[in-house]
């Protein structure tokens, strides 16, 4: 079948926001890498870190670590061009870690408007002075620091990192030991982080290789996994939990499997040439805002696992 390749470029040309466009480009045609890394610039604060809506469901001003997870993830499609402002985004990381080395889900909001409640309970539980550190937003954030480690050393290095990675993988062991799989998101990006880990050279790939097999065995064969608590029908599959091909937990998962849901990733394409979502925004911008982000990632799995755009056809003759 393939990918509409150019339907799904005046998708983003007509919806998607500039910093995603920019990943698009740099993800086609390999070009505008400095453009991305400008692109973030709109998002960052003083501190060092990123808020103003760069995480779509979190439009608060402030800094936040899901800012700083979309930040990074945006570093890693322009690497291996870099940017001056990566070692103070970690140095903001660091400034907001927890005594046991995890981030908390959320930090404080002034303005709550077009934030989706649960990042808001977790802000509120800041301010009050009540910070848990989050495995979920932890190894997300890390996950992403260990991709951008492969190519700017300077994230190697840093001490927040290995700070990070600590926390992940002591929590993860206390997971591995239990019969209860985790929530969904917990279990996507502690798999995707034990991956990244694995040989990004800041942290053990022994250690990280172990759990990574024994955290895969609460993955089904088939890779559905439903968000308990999510919106109906929302769930995670397994291009969410090993969407790169050649990669430590793609081995620890059935082969037919992931070619189904690269059939069923490809065949998501939608008639205005972006992908859906599945899960509840909070806002009208972070809908399409969510649609974008979600079109570039389908375009960057598929273009990975070798699903190529499909014969043109001219206008005139669509359905």
């Amino acid at each position: 079948m393939g990918i509409d390749l150019t339907l799904a470029s005046r998708f983003m040309t007509s919806h998607a926001r500039v910093l995603d466009r920019r990943r698009f480009e740099v993800l086609t045609t390999g070009t505008g890498q400095d453009a991305v890394i400008r692109g973030l610039d709109a998002y960052r604060n003083p501190d060092g870190g990123y808020g103003w809506g760069l995480e779509p469901d979190l439009r608060a001003a402030e800094s936040q670590p899901a800012g700083a997870l979309h930040a990074l993830e945006a570093l890693v499609t322009a690497a291996p061009a870099t940017s001056p402002h990566t070692v103070p985004l970690l140095d903001w990381l660091q400034s907001v870690t927890l005594p046991d080395g995890g981030l908390p889900f959320a930090s404080p909001i002034t303005d709550p408007t077009g934030c989706a409640p649960f990042w808001v309970d977790s802000a509120q539980a800041v301010q009050a002075g009540h910070p848990e550190s989050s495995l979920q937003i932890t190894a997300a954030v890390a996950a992403q620091a260990h991709l951008l480690a492969r190519t700017d050393a300077t994230v190697r290095d840093h001490p927040w990192l290995a700070t990070a990675t600590r926390y992940c993988l002591d929590a993860v062991t206390t997971i591995t030991g239990s019969a209860s799989p985790p929530f969904a998101y917990v279990l996507s990006f502690s798999l995707r982080f034990l991956d990244a880990a694995c040989d990004s050279g800041a942290a053990d790939g022994r250690v990280t290789a172990d759990l990574l097999r024994d955290m895969a065995r609460f993955v089904p064969v088939d890779g559905a996994v439903p968000v308990e608590g999510g919106a109906e029908g929302e769930t995670l599959r397994l291009l969410d939990f090993a969407p790169v091909p050649g990669r430590p937990v793609r081995e620890l998962l059935d082969v037919r499997a992931v070619v189904a849901d690269l059939d069923r990733l490809e065949q998501a394409q939608c008639a205005d040439g972006g992908w859906p979502v599945d899960f509840t925004s909070y806002s009208a911008s972070a809908s399409l805002e969510w649609r974008g982000h979600a079109t570039v990632h389908a375009v960057e799995v598929l273009r990975a696992n070798g699903r190529t755009e499909r014969s043109q056809v001219p206008d005139s003759e669509r359905g």
